[in-house]
């Protein structure tokens, strides 16, 4: 199942950021895509005169990162479904790599609600990763260099993993992405699961229900397309989202941003 032509999860707030910050993000290998969305660098290009507080709104992806100045110390960043604000130093210089969802589990074969809403050492979740990570980083890597060591990694991996899923999953997944997070679950998602066998497969997999995922997605197609005035709540542009109300809607996106819409788009 390749899901990256119905998904572009966004991390809008870094680039908000302060002056003096830098996020990237870098495509792997072609042969790559269907798993991992991107590998991404956020670093400071200055000493900052106060600590960075790092904002990653909720995007249905597990991430795995490390700080390059001390790769020993790596981490996994399981399924939110709120924001998650991280205080950095005034210095700093992150890479990380985000999987699409369901990859992370199909790769490791590790339940993904194991580690929702929450951050957890790599070393306990993956050693051998982990030990990668340690022993090939370190801060004179070119962002180039970065993404040819993880891509051979992952070329490696998948020649000795055997990934596989449910079909009935696949589609319900599909339902959701191609409604944009708009769908009924109990009613839409017809794919000859019960209700008790898509709550396991969507916690295995994604890390919470198909209601929260779908919640998500219908947030993050919201921000991909982006409202054409700094105000969509005066435009009533929730309605065309699929929000009922916009009471409703603040509520929703606040939990998932951090912000209030307005604050968000500069009203």
């Amino acid at each position: 199942m390749n899901i990256r032509p119905l998904y572009t999860p966004i991390q809008p707030t870094v680039k908000q950021a302060a002056n003096g910050v830098m996020y990237q993000e870098f495509l792997p290998a072609p042969c790559l895509q269907s798993y991992v969305y991107c590998y991404w660098n956020l670093k400071t290009t200055q000493t900052l005169s106060e600590q960075f507080n790092y904002r990653v709104v909720a995007d249905g992806c597990i991430d795995i990162f490390f700080q390059l100045e001390n790769p020993q110390e790596n981490f996994v960043m399981g399924f939110c479904k709120k924001f998650t604000e991280f205080p950095l130093n005034n210095t700093f210089n992150y890479a990380g790599i985000r999987f699409l969802p369901t990859i992370f589990p199909e790769l490791f074969k590790i339940n993904a609600s194991e580690l929702s809403n929450r951050f957890e050492d790599l070393s306990i979740v993956l050693p051998e990763f982990s030990r990668f990570i340690k022993d090939h980083f370190n801060p004179r890597n070119t962002p180039q260099e970065i993404t040819d060591r993880l891509d051979q990694y992952f070329v490696n991996l998948l020649s000795t993993v055997k990934t596989e899923n449910d079909p009935r999953l696949s589609n319900a997944l599909d339902l959701i992405l191609q409604n944009n997070g708009v769908i009924e679950i109990e009613k839409g998602l017809d794919t000859g699961l019960s209700p008790r066998q898509l709550r396991r497969l969507f916690e295995y997999y994604i890390g919470d229900s198909a209601k929260t995922f779908s919640q998500i997605v219908r947030f993050q197609n919201f921000l991909r397309t982006g409202p054409s005035s700094p105000s969509p709540q005066k435009n009533k542009l929730f309605y065309d989202a699929g929000y009922y109300d916009q009471a409703h809607f603040i509520r929703e996106f606040k939990n998932f941003y951090g912000v209030t819409p307005g604050e968000a788009f500069g009203e």
